[in-house]
């Protein structure tokens, strides 16, 4: 939700008066050299590590991960009795994908080191093994086979779970691999004839002027090097000893912080390709965490709470604000079935706007020790490939009266998000909210129009 200073300078845009907005202050100064690794060790233990039974690197590469169901939390999916679902609108995010041209790159590096120096592999020992005969082999950009298989299944479920609606219109991102997933989601979710059923229909700017898939796309004051700064900062801290550690393991082959990039990411892509790679197992489970963390950084500064000048409230008020309006059918002609298809990114934003996934202080790249094991801003849980975000308007009417409730339930990769923002008015066993007091407290949201997100973003008018 937008901090107090922030509702007081869209208060003055809409005074016409434009207010100053104060730089991000600098993350505070970081280990170096020597001391990076002795930090390291200190850390090692402080962290309560899973379960044996339920550890699963699978859920916990970030925003990387290929798709799980989130934990509940004690919340439940069932309905309280007189209560029917008469609204969906799903924002699904793609579904696993190869790397981007920007990080298969790291990925290859480590190959070709490997090559280079084939001759030192000779007498290697477990995990290692398998580096003797180990290839790179993923694609670049676009979706996985998993991928494809996420999204097939999902569009099959969701039909199970909504049969009473129907939609004959799909809304997309215009990137390829967004297109395609959602071309599988159709065909799982309509069947054979899928093409007759319905359409996808790429969210262009010729659609919308300010797009509440990607708003980032038309502000001008963002930039993905927001969250790259966080992350070099945590880098310069959890990857040194890692470095150190394979070296030792691995003799000869003087391996940097960009090689343990390169073999993080074949985990990562490797698993998102086929669903298993010996790559994982290189890694201790906190050097894991320690890499989550690393996508939690980068996703929360630049799409979320850690942006500056509010920037990732504003971003993502263009989606809380078509949100609301079909839920209040604003426009008068509110349908009750929405499909739509984009990004992490996508999801990350309008939960910033939402005041969810919340934590205070926010997480940063400063913290010593290890990475706080509860916090609420956790990339592998929200965003998964193939993650889901479901609103979902309910009615409720009891036996003793006519009156009909409604209330907003969101679930977030099939578990209910709790709508914490509505205080003692949530509903503490589903976690939903009543509709009116999810509209007073998204006023802030729907506060930011047109003329303030070019403001805050710096857009330059042409008119």
């Amino acid at each position: 939700m937008l901090a107090p200073a922030v509702i007081a300078n869209i208060a003055l845009l809409l005074a016409n008066i434009t207010p100053s907005f104060v730089s991000a202050s600098p993350i505070g100064s970081l280990l170096d050299g020597q001391a990076l690794i002795e930090a390291r060790k200190l850390r090692i233990g402080q962290r309560d590590q899973p379960d044996e039974g339920e550890w699963n690197v699978k859920n916990h590469l970030g925003n990387l991960s290929p798709y799980f169901s989130a934990p509940s939390n004690g919340y439940t999916t069932e309905l309280p009795a007189g209560c029917v679902v008469d609204q969906v609108q799903l924002m699904h995010r793609h579904g696993s994908r190869f790397p981007l041209p920007t990080e298969l790159p790291y990925i290859e590096a480590v190959f070709e080191l490997l090559h280079e120096h084939h001759d030192l592999l000779a007498n290697v020992s477990e995990p290692f093994q398998f580096l003797k005969t180990w290839k790179p082999t993923l694609g670049e950009d676009n979706l996985t086979p998993m991928g494809r298989q996420e999204l097939f299944n999902h569009g099959v479920e969701f039909n199970l779970t909504y049969p009473q609606f129907s939609t004959s219109l799909l809304l997309s991102s215009p990137q390829d691999r967004v297109l395609e997933s959602a071309k599988w989601f159709q065909m799982g979710y309509n069947g054979r004839n899928y093409a007759n059923q319905s359409k996808i229909v790429p969210l262009t700017s010729t659609v919308a002027p300010i797009s509440w898939i990607r708003p980032s796309d038309t502000c001008s004051l963002w930039k993905y090097d927001y969250g790259l700064t966080a992350v070099n900062d945590w880098n310069a801290i959890y990857l040194p000893p890692i470095v150190s550690r394979i070296n030792d393991d691995l003799p000869g082959f003087n391996f940097t912080a960009d090689s343990i990039h390169g073999m993080l990411y074949a985990c990562a892509y490797e698993t998102a390709a086929v669903g298993h790679t010996p790559w994982c197992a290189v890694f201790e489970s906190e050097e894991i965490l320690d890499f989550e963390y690393e996508l939690d950084l980068l996703m929360n500064y630049a799409f979320g709470y850690g942006l500056p000048q509010e920037l990732g409230p504003i971003l993502g008020s263009v989606y809380v604000n078509k949100l609301i309006e079909r839920l209040t059918n604003a426009t008068g002609n509110a349908t009750d079935l929405y499909l739509e298809f984009g990004h992490d990114t996508t999801i990350d934003l309008a939960l910033t706007a939402l005041g969810l996934a919340k934590d205070t202080p926010n997480i940063s790249a400063s913290e010593r020790g290890a990475p706080n094991a509860t916090r609420r801003w956790m990339t592998s849980q929200q965003v998964p490939f193939a993650a889901k975000m479901i609103t979902e308007r309910i009615s409720c009417t009891s036996s003793n009266t006519t009156n009909t409730d409604t209330w907003i339930r969101f679930l977030l990769n099939d578990a209910p998000f709790p709508i914490l923002t509505c205080g003692d008015k949530m509903n503490s066993s589903t976690g939903a909210c009543p509709l009116d007091v999810f509209v007073e407290v998204n006023a802030p949201s729907l506060a930011v129009n047109k003329t303030i997100f070019d403001t805050v973003c710096n857009n330059i008018r042409t008119t």
